[in-house]
C-alpha cells in the first residue's frame, strides 16, 4: 500500500512531464538535423558538380600539365645578306650550361662544384645574377654559354649530380663582318622588362593573353634592321608536346609543331663599297648615305665611328659598354639619321631651283657682288666668304663659287615662308622614311615655328642666313642624301629603302620590295638643267672642288659646304689652327653622277673636317668610282716622308678653302 506522501509525489510528476510536446521537440530536432545534413550533401555534391564538371576543363590540363612538358621549338632567325649575297647576319648554335633556380636547394655551393668542372668566370656570374634577377626561380637562366665540346661531356657525366642543373643548345647571332655596317644592320640583345611589356601590349591588341611567339626566345632586335624587321626575322615559334615521368624527365613526344624560320633580308647595300667608304673617313668622325635616285635603294649607309655588335649578342660586358657610351666620338649614335648638322652651302642647290621656279631669277640676271649684302634701309652688313666679292656672278657661277652674296638676296626676295614651303618638296624638315628606327625631322625653320618655341618674331636678317644654309636650319644626312636624290630625279622623291628582297623562310619565296613615290614637284627641266650646269663647274677648274673632279671619266654635279660649329666675330677670320678640333667647322658634299643620267646620289659629312672639297669630296670621289668604275681607292700612302700632293689648281683650292 502506497503512502499518501509517496502517492503525491508520483501524481506531481506525472503532471509534469509533457509527452506529446517532448516528442514534438524530438520530431523537430530530427527535421532540423536532416534538414542540416541534406545542406551538407547538396553543398558537397555542388563541390563535386562543379570541380569535375564546370572546372573539368581546368583541371584535366593542370593534371595533364604534371604529366605533358609543352616545349617551344624557338625558330632559326632569319639572315641579312648584302646585295651580292656576303652575310651581314647569321646564326651558330652552341651548348650552353644552364640552371633552374627553383629546383637547387643551395645555389652558391652548386655553381662553386660546376667551376671546377668548367670555366665560370667572374662576368659570367655577373650575368647570372643580373638574369636571375629579372626572371622567375623556375625558369632556366643562363650561366656559361659557348661550352666547347669536351665541357659539354664533362658536365653531361656528371649531370646526376646536380639537379636543375641543365645542357642546352642554343642558337646566337653572329655579324661576320664584325663593325662593318652596324648602324645598319643593328644588332639584337637580351628581352628585358620593356621588351616583355609591349610584346604583351602587342599581343592583347591581337586578342591573345600572351605573345606565345616568344616562348623559349631570349633575344629581340635592339637597333637598326635587327629592330625594325623584328617580326619578319624571328618566325615563328614551333611546339613539342612531351610525356613525363615523375623526374621530369622526357618519355615521349605527343605530337610536334615544327617552327618556321625567319625571313632572310636581301639588301640593296654593297658590303663592298660600305668597306670603301668607312676606310675612306679613317679616324674622323661623320657620316655617307648613297642612294640611287631613281629607285631609292640605298647603296651605302655610313656612321663612323663604328663599333662591333658582337659585343652586344651574350650580354655587353660593363667595360666596353661604359667605353663606347662614355666615347667623345659617340660610336652608338645613328649619324645618318640622328645626327642634324647645318648644311652649309650645300644647301644653295636647292634656293636656287625655288628662285628660278618662283620666276624670282631668272637668267640673264646677274649681280656685282662686292663682297657683302645690305637689306634694304639698313648699314650691317652680310659677309660673303670672300672679302672682295666674287664680280660679275649669276646663277650658275653662283652655285660654282658658292657666292654667299648672291643667296642672300635671292632669300630676301623669296621669303622665309616661300623659301622653305618650296624646299620641303625635297625632304628637308621631314623624315625620309627609311626602313629604320629613330630617325630625327632635323629643322627647317618658318616664322610660326619660331614664334611657338622661342615666343619671338622673325626677322629678315634671319632669312638671309636660311639662305646659304645656316642660322636655324639642320638637316640629317639621310635627308641631304635624299634632297640631292630628288634633284637628280627631277623632283620625283621614292621612299629610300635597305631591303630591296625578302625571301620567306617558310616558302622560300622572295619577294622585292616595290618602290613608293612619296612626293613629286613638277620642276621646269630648263630650271633644272642650270642648276645641274652649275653643279657640273663646281667639280671643274675654278670650281669649289676641282680637285675632286679632276682625272674622272665621267661628269659629277656636286657642291662643298662648310658648317660653323661656334660663331665667329663680325670681321673675324676664321683660323682653323688656332680653334680646338671639336669646335672646327664641319666639312660637307653633295653629288651626283654621272650628271646626264644619275646612278648615283650621295651626301658626305665629315665632323670637324673644316672644308667640303678636301675633306668630304674625296670620300664621295672614291665610293663614286667603285660604284660607277669598279675602281678600288688607291693604297694608302706611307704615314712617314710622304711627300705632299700637289694642287690641281691653286685658285679653286683658295675658293674651297673659303667655302
Amino acid at each position: 500500500m502506497v503512502s499518501g506522501d509517496r502517492l503525491f509525489r508520483m501524481n506531481f510528476r506525472s503532471e509534469l512531464r509533457n509527452t506529446p510536446r517532448e516528442q514534438y521537440f524530438f520530431r523537430l530536432r530530427l527535421i532540423v538535423a536532416g534538414v542540416v545534413a541534406l545542406a551538407c550533401f547538396g553543398l558537397l555534391a555542388t563541390r563535386l558538380f562543379y570541380l569535375q564538371v564546370i572546372q573539368y576543363d581546368h583541371y584535366h590540363t593542370l593534371a595533364e600539365s604534371n604529366r605533358i612538358s609543352l616545349v617551344p621549338s624557338v625558330p632559326n632567325r632569319g639572315l641579312i645578306l648584302d646585295r651580292n649575297g656576303v652575310l651581314l647576319a647569321h646564326n651558330y648554335f652552341v651548348y650552353t650550361l644552364e640552371i633552374v633556380p627553383a629546383k637547387v636547394k643551395n645555389l652558391e655551393q652548386t655553381i662553386a662544384e660546376l667551376s671546377r668542372l668548367v670555366e665560370i668566370s667572374s662576368l659570367d656570374l655577373k650575368r647570372f645574377r643580373k638574369l636571375r634577377a629579372e626572371r622567375h626561380d623556375f625558369e632556366s637562366v643562363l650561366l656559361r654559354t659557348r661550352l666547347n665540346e669536351e665541357e659539354a661531356a664533362r658536365l653531361a657525366v656528371n649531370r646526376y649530380r646536380f639537379p636543375g642543373v641543365e645542357i642546352r643548345s642554343r642558337q646566337l647571332r653572329h655579324y661576320p663582318q664584325g663593325a662593318l655596317g652596324s648602324h645598319l644592320v643593328g644588332y639584337i640583345g637580351r628581352i628585358n622588362e620593356s621588351d616583355l611589356t609591349r610584346l604583351h601590349a602587342e599581343a592583347v591588341k591581337r586578342g591573345e593573353e600572351t605573345d606565345s611567339n616568344y616562348l623559349g626566345t631570349d633575344q629581340i632586335g635592339k637597333a637598326g634592321l635587327e629592330q625594325y624587321y623584328e617580326t619578319r626575322l624571328h618566325g615563328v615559334t614551333g611546339a613539342q608536346q612531351l610525356e613525363v615521368n615523375a623526374d621530369g624527365q622526357a618519355v615521349r613526344v605527343l605530337s610536334s609543331t615544327p617552327p618556321v624560320s625567319g625571313d632572310n633580308l636581301m639588301l640593296s647595300v654593297d658590303s663592298k663599297l660600305q668597306d670603301i667608304a668607312e676606310k675612306a673617313f679613317g679616324t674622323r668622325r661623320g657620316a655617307l648615305v648613297a642612294l640611287d635616285p631613281a629607285t631609292g635603294k640605298v647603296l651605302a649607309f655610313v656612321s663612323m665611328p663604328t663599333f662591333d655588335p658582337n659585343l652586344f649578342v651574350d650580354g655587353i660586358d660593363s667595360d666596353s659598354w661604359r667605353e663606347l657610351n662614355e666615347s667623345l666620338d659617340k660610336p652608338l649614335i645613328n649619324r645618318p639619321l640622328r645626327g642634324r648638322y647645318p648644311p652649309g652651302s650645300t644647301f644653295k642647290p636647292f634656293v636656287a631651283i625655288a628662285g628660278l621656279e618662283a620666276g624670282v631669277r631668272q637668267p640673264p640676271f646677274s649681280i656685282s657682288d662686292p663682297g657683302f649684302y645690305m637689306l634694304p634701309g639698313q648699314t650691317h652688313r652680310y659677309r660673303d666668304w670672300k672679302p672682295e666679292g666674287h664680280g660679275v656672278v649669276d646663277i650658275r657661277r653662283a652655285i660654282t663659287v658658292s657666292c654667299d652674296t648672291f643667296f642672300y638676296g635671292l632669300a630676301h626676295d623669296l621669303g622665309i615662308e616661300r623659301l622653305s614651303g618650296f624646299v620641303s618638296h625635297f625632304g628637308f624638315g621631314k623624315k625620309s622614311g627609311i626602313d629604320l628606327n629613330g630617325e630625327s625631322e632635323a629643322l627647317l625653320p618658318t616664322p610660326t615655328w619660331k614664334q611657338k618655341r622661342w615666343k619671338q618674331p622673325w626677322y629678315p636678317g634671319e632669312t638671309l642666313i636660311v639662305g646659304i644654309g645656316q642660322g636655324y636650319t639642320l638637316v640629317t644626312p639621310m635627308q641631304l642624301a635624299q634632297a640631292t636624290a630628288i634633284l637628280a630625279n627631277n623632283g620625283v622623291a621614292v621612299r629610300p629603302h635597305l631591303v630591296d628582297g625578302i625571301q620567306e623562310g617558310g616558302s622560300g619565296i622572295t619577294r622585292p620590295m616595290v618602290l613608293e613615290t612619296v612626293d613629286k614637284v613638277t620642276l621646269d627641266a630648263k630650271n633644272v638643267e642650270l642648276v645641274r650646269e652649275g653643279m657640273m663647274d663646281v667639280t671643274r677648274p675654278g670650281g669649289t672642288a676641282a680637285s675632286v673632279g679632276a682625272g674622272a671619266p665621267y661628269t659629277i654635279a656636286a657642291k662643298t659646304g662648310t658648317a660653323q660649329v661656334v660663331g665667329i666675330k663680325q670681321g673675324e677670320k676664321y683660323n682653323a689652327n688656332s680653334i680646338d678640333e671639336r669646335h672646327r667647322d664641319h666639312a660637307l658634299f653633295i653629288a651626283y653622277a654621272p650628271a646626264e643620267d644619275p646612278k648615283i646620289a650621295l651626301a658626305v659629312i665629315v665632323e670637324n673636317g673644316g672644308h667640303g672639297g678636301s675633306a668630304a669630296g674625296p670620300i664621295a670621289r672614291q665610293v663614286m668610282d667603285y660604284y660607277l668604275l669598279g675602281k678600288l681607292p688607291p693604297a694608302p700612302a706611307p704615314a712617314k716622308n710622304a711627300p705632299p700632293a700637289k694642287p690641281v689648281n691653286a685658285d679653286a683650292i683658295e675658293e674651297e678653302l673659303h667655302d
